[in-house]
């Protein structure tokens, strides 16, 4: 028996991805257990830009093993991503100003406003997705 197979429009996912609030990334432990974590991010030019402390568990993680999934929080609109994710470094002046009008027009009324040179000495990671299943 043949499994169906179904698209989902890739314009509907970009649209997700774009207005998600909280994205789920899973990285890998060196010992081989996952590692789960709720994250805000933005989504720009095909990658999931999002930040955090170099020090944090995650962070650690990707440094040794930079294969992560992505999820948004939805169970009924389902976006599962793989792919890699690494540090971003120093983004350039052009990134910089699109990633924090982004980040303000998403979580200003959440309380976090980045600051324009935020992620000049790192904290900035990109995910890339090589697959999503939708």
């Amino acid at each position: 028996m043949d499994k169906p197979v179904s698209y989902v429009d890739w314009n509907w996912v970009a649209a997700q991805l774009t207005d998600a609030k909280n994205y789920w990334l899973c990285s890998v432990r060196p010992a081989g257990r996952p590692h789960v974590i709720p994250r805000w991010a933005v989504y720009m030019d095909g990658k999931i830009y999002y930040d955090g402390s170099p020090e944090t568990r995650h962070a650690q993680n990707i440094i040794l093993n930079p294969n992560v999934s992505v999820n948004l929080e939805s169970g009924d609109h389902v976006i599962i991503m793989e792919g890699i994710s690494i540090s971003a470094g120093k983004p350039t002046a052009e990134l910089d100003g699109k990633l924090v009008e982004e980040y303000r027009r998403k979580y200003a009324q959440h309380g976090y406003s980045p600051n324009p040179h935020q992620w000049d000495e790192g904290g900035l990671y990109v995910f890339t997705p090589r697959q999503c299943i939708a």
